[in-house]
């Protein structure tokens, strides 16, 4: 169904975003990435108690291109 837009402001918009004004079908935004970290690496928030012994974070890739 059509769709009348009134003014549109756009500061940015990155690599792996999607921006569409009007009638679609289909989107699809392709985008990928690999991260690698120990354990407790992404921990946010305030008292985190993390214990850990032995920690191993393995990064071998079979195939090597993704």
């Amino acid at each position: 169904m059509p769709g009348f837009v009134g003014a549109i402001k756009v500061n940015s918009v990155s690599s792996s975003a999607v921006f569409h004004v009007g009638d679609a079908y289909y989107i699809q935004p392709i985008s990928s990435a690999k991260t690698y970290a120990g354990g407790g690496s992404f921990n946010t928030g305030n008292g985190i108690n993390v214990q850990l012994g032995q920690s191993e974070t393995i990064v071998f890739d079979r195939d090597v291109i993704d």
